[in-house]
């Protein structure tokens, strides 16, 4: 098994955190019968995707040239063209691998006329396709009050159609139920298909889900649908095959609905069953680094390290796809060993990059036996060699999944305390986890904000103080039910504006600490909501405070069943 345990102190309630799979416990809605077959419902009945509208043709003025020369581009090329034309201003359109795959792509839908003229990339001239587009922005932002809410209103009526289905006889709301618009692709850090041509998903492309004897949503007029099926051993509603990756995609249930929220449970329910066994799969991995089998040796360091640094296990990728690694997948070049480093022995220096083309770098003091398992690893090997040779997480996975576990525990604190408490367990976990994000483009500003919102507080407070110490004073001259209650009433301003200003303070170094850590992943993803549910109640938080709307509805489930004293 790859598990991952860890334990941090902070000053608020426990936390878990995990990913997984086991046994199904159900409650209130939850209740309803599952079968033991693998059938997720009896009837399913949906009106299929919503398809993103046909192109528009650019008006007559709108004009792209090609060497100087204007060029009427046909209607396919065209609308590949605007794709481009909208990116002018994005850093990927200066990348050499974006304007090859995309200059290659779009001459592929070219006519032969169009192909004999457009031969470089660099002769083109997309700037007033750009500025059209800029405008049309600006007009979208600047839409009256009416515009917005007729718009709101059109956009409501088309929710009503596609967004929800019927499951056994429930009204469920589904997630995305548009088809995905054509445009081009940009992939995570440097991906070598940057740039291609996401062609437009017709009906035909689409693979339709639902029950048998039920009303099949009808196609759009002239096309048909790929196939119709009745599986219900599945749960999406539409599927199709995207043409850049080969994947498929889907159209799922939205995450409030009764089976979004059984696999939830699931995996959380495993976690709890999991956490009694942590101990012997430590000893046992541990025993592997002195096995006589290089397969195991390799197994045990690999969970070694999947259990100090939360590494993902990472798995055997194609060619096409971005060079990111995980713990199984890691390549000589990836680590350096020093027998001693910054005071500390046995230390591993790893650099390489993560999930969605994050950088992980980090130096590690290991345990000695692994610093000399991983030198012979090493030995008689290139850089670019695999690191982990005799072991994959596919050949592997029945032994591979992840558990973290991390506790907390809280008493007098504000509300605004015990959240940011909580947020420092959860970023504790997100920069272990290596869970990065760019910086807001808005954060500056915010953050200016909060340093204004902060200074006239003290304004007031300042102000406040001198008003209450002039009460005072007036009280002790002249004593007096009235003056009494005036000293009072300025103590009450003064202590709120004292606890407005501490909240202020408490945002802004919350804010502070979350600028370049993603929350949301641990967060929605590896925290059983269960303990928050939990915590939340023992220690008078507003759930509100930690859910929004969308994952409180994501999370029903937990919400409903859970008391104030659940432990996990």
């Amino acid at each position: 098994y790859h598990f991952l345990k860890l334990l941090i102190s902070q000053h608020t309630a426990t936390f878990t955190i995990i990913r997984f799979t086991l046994p199904y416990l159900s409650k209130q809605r939850w209740e309803e019968g599952k079968s033991s077959d693998g059938q997720k419902w009896t009837t399913l009945e949906h009106n299929g995707p919503l398809f993103p509208p046909e192109y528009e043709p650019l008006p007559n003025n709108v004009v792209f040239y090609y060497s100087g020369e204007a060029f009427k581009l046909g209607l396919a090329s065209e609308e590949i063209a605007t794709f481009y034309a909208k990116m002018l201003d994005h850093e990927y359109t200066t990348k050499e691998v974006f304007q090859k795959n995309f200059f290659n792509d779009w001459r592929e839908e070219m006519t032969e006329d169009e192909r004999k003229v457009i031969k470089k990339l660099s002769k083109c001239n997309f700037s007033e396709l750009h500025a059209y587009f800029v405008n049309k922005a600006e007009e979208k932002k600047n839409m009256t009050k009416e515009e917005k809410q007729a718009l709101k209103e059109d956009n409501a009526k088309l929710t009503e159609q596609y967004g929800f289905c019927f499951l056994d006889g429930h009204r469920e709301k589904i997630g995305n139920f548009r088809v995905e618009p054509p445009g081009l692709f940009r992939g995570r850090g440097e991906h070598p298909k940057m740039g291609k041509l996401k062609k437009r998903i017709q009906p035909e492309d689409i693979t339709i889900n639902c029950s048998k004897g039920s009303r099949i949503p009808g196609p759009p007029q002239g096309h048909k649908w790929r196939k119709v099926q009745h599986d219900n051993t599945v749960t999406w509603l539409a599927s199709w095959v995207e043409n850049i990756q080969g994947h498929p995609k889907y159209i799922m249930l939205n995450p409030s609905s009764k089976l979004k929220g059984e696999k939830d449970w699931q995996k959380y329910e495993t976690a709890r069953n999991l956490k009694l066994r942590v101990d012997s799969i430590r000893r046992q991995y541990q025993s592997d680094w002195s096995s006589h089998e290089m397969r195991n040796r390799q197994r045990g360091v690999a969970l070694y390290f999947i259990d100090k640094l939360a590494l993902r296990a990472g798995n055997e990728k194609e060619d096409d796809t971005a060079d990111t690694v995980g713990c199984c997948s890691l390549r000589v070049e990836h680590i350096t060993l020093h027998k001693e480093l910054d005071g500390k022995e046995w230390v591993v220096e790893f650099d390489f990059l993560g999930k969605d083309s994050i950088r992980y770098y980090n130096k590690v003091p290991v345990e000695k036996r692994v610093f000399k398992n991983l030198k012979l690893f090493m030995e008689n090997k290139d850089p670019d060699d695999d690191l982990f040779d005799r072991i994959n997480t596919s050949s592997d996975s029945s032994q591979m999944t992840v558990l973290l576990i991390t506790s907390l525990s809280a008493e007098d604190m504000t509300v605004e305390e015990k959240i940011l408490a909580y947020n420092r367990a959860n970023r504790a976990v997100a920069i272990l986890c290596n869970h990065q994000r760019a910086a807001p483009k808005t954060f500056e500003k915010s953050m200016q904000l909060l340093q204004e919102k902060i200074k006239k507080k003290k304004e007031q407070i300042e102000l406040a103080k001198r008003e209450l110490k002039e009460a005072k004073n007036a009280h002790r001259e002249r004593p007096s039910d009235k003056s009494k209650n005036l000293v009072a009433k300025k103590e009450k301003v003064l202590k709120r504006l004292q606890e407005q200003l501490k909240k202020l303070q408490l945002q802004m170094t919350d804010k502070e600490e979350n600028k370049v850590i993603a929350l949301g992943t641990s967060k929605l993803n590896y925290l059983d909501p269960r303990i928050t549910v939990a915590w939340c109640k023992k220690h008078k938080v507003p759930i509100e405070k930690i859910y929004n709307k969308t994952q409180r509805d994501k999370f029903a489930w937990a919400i409903d069943m859970t008391d104030e004293d659940f432990e996990f």
